[in-house]
């Protein structure tokens, strides 16, 4: 089993940062080869944000977040991270941590979830 626990989210202005983090740990973790994050906005499904591979580095991120969000992570620590600038107010959602085996924006790519932390900004 893997376990994600999400941790950083908070309630902000329109154009502050905000730095997600995710501790990823468990006996499996040495399979996943891909993290990502996810985010679910009130009435909405869930939907991409971002992900790294976790060996390669490479990323994908979803449209919107383009040039204001950036995906990393920390082997080391097992911490994988979303560092959120410029924010707007329709990026307020409880973000997600997820962890696979293929780097995809499909969420059905990813076994393993945390509980998620709530984000919130104002205009």
């Amino acid at each position: 089993q893997v376990q994600l626990v999400e941790s950083g989210g908070g309630a902000v202005q329109a154009g502050d940062s905000l730095r997600l983090s995710c501790q990823a740990s468990g006996r499996t973790f040495s399979a996943i080869s891909v993290t990502g994050w996810f985010r679910q906005a009130p009435g909405k499904e869930r939907a991409f944000v971002a992900a790294i591979g976790w060996h390669s580095g490479r990323t994908i991120y979803e449209d919107s977040v383009k040039g204001r969000f950036t995906v990393s992570r920390d082997g080391a620590k097992n911490m994988v991270y979303l560092q959120m600038n410029s924010l707007k107010p329709e990026d307020t959602a409880v973000y997600y941590c997820a962890a696979g085996t293929g780097l995809t924006q499909n969420p059905v790519g990813y076994s393993y979830w945390g509980q998620g932390t709530q984000v919130t900004v104002s205009s």
